[in-house]
């Protein structure tokens, strides 16, 4: 299961998102957070900037690289934002347990793997 939220029209937070943040948070830097995800360099630094300019306070706090070299890490809220958004995940996969069941049930054997082996209820890959 994978949860997007939609709060305005050109405001969305998605697993996406929070992927790149928890790379990020992993890596240390928002180059390696995005290969690690397959998007371009110019990618994640766009979308760290739009999760920077769309919360109330910066969600991902950057440094230039020098002598000690750059690096990125998350800021608080940029945590919490990423626990909230998770534990949202993991809410909604349980709540909706029979239903995706039911869903899972009614696909075509020959529609993906693992389409019918079960799900993971933290909505992570």
């Amino acid at each position: 299961m994978r949860l997007r939220l939609v709060f305005e029209p050109d405001v969305a937070f998605g697993p996406g998102k929070a992927d790149l943040l928890e790379n990020i948070a992993a890596t240390g830097s928002i180059a390696a957070a995005g290969r690690r995800m397959g998007m371009s360099y110019k990618r994640a630094w766009m979308l760290a900037e739009s999760l920077n300019a769309t919360f109330h306070a910066p969600l991902v706090e950057s440094s230039r690289g020098g002598a000690q070299g750059g690096g990125a890490r998350l800021t608080e809220a940029g945590e919490r934002v990423l626990a909230l958004y998770r534990q949202l995940e993991e809410k909604a996969a349980a709540a909706g347990l029979e239903e995706i069941d039911g869903l899972r049930a009614l696909l075509r054997e020959d529609c993906g793997t693992g389409a019918r082996s079960g799900i993971d209820v933290s909505g992570r890959k």
